[in-house]
């Protein structure tokens, strides 16, 4: 009798071992560096982020493209209007699984870990290898922050025509054609 009571709480305790996260928009950023004229480099992030770990260790990030912040109110308007194309892909989605790491790291402590994530940009979809720092605060929250600029490539979501036409738009040699984007995300127990 016992032992059929205690197999489904164990049951039950594996399933709901992780706990709910939400990621704090006021503690969190996204950057990316842009580099114009071969030389010059800027620094652009966007202002409205969401997303959340699920009970399961499955995450999910939605960044809204029309919060870029590049400091000059044009850019940010023809990075949305041709760039991104906002009228008709408004967001990147990020998705990934973290169970093993929220399963090895306990509070006050940090794990590293190449973890595969599915990014959704511009109508694709493409899987890449993200290093991360998670880092389980004292508190219940987490950190997790990349380890290494993650490098994504405009060609590889269909953004080498918008590169263009900005670069046409702000008659400049050149626009890098890949950048570096680098995170901190602070997300809640709830």
């Amino acid at each position: 009798m016992l032992k059929t009571l205690i197999l489904p709480a164990l049951c039950l305790l594996s399933t709901s071992s992780f706990a709910h996260w939400q990621i704090d928009n006021a503690q969190s950023r996204v950057n990316f560096v842009s580099i114009k004229k071969d030389t010059i480099a800027e620094t652009h992030f966007f202002k409205s982020l969401s997303g959340e770990i699920k009970d399961n260790g499955q995450f999910s990030m939605n960044i809204d493209l029309t919060s870029i912040e590049s400091n000059i109110a044009i850019r940010n308007t023809r990075m949305q209007e041709f760039l991104f194309e906002t009228a008709q892909f408004p967001h990147l989605t990020l998705s990934a699984n973290v169970s093993s790491a929220l399963s090895s790291v306990k509070k006050g402590q940090s794990t590293m870990m190449s973890l595969p994530a599915n990014i959704s940009l511009h109508g694709v979809d493409k899987t890449i290898n993200v290093d991360v720092l998670i880092t389980h605060q004292i508190t219940g929250d987490l950190i997790v922050a990349s380890m290494m600029p993650v490098l994504i490539n405009a060609a590889d979501f269909g953004l080498t025509a918008g590169i263009d036409k900005l670069q046409q738009l702000a008659g400049l040699p050149s626009i890098a054609k890949a950048v570096p984007v680098s995170f901190v995300l602070t997300l809640e127990k709830h």
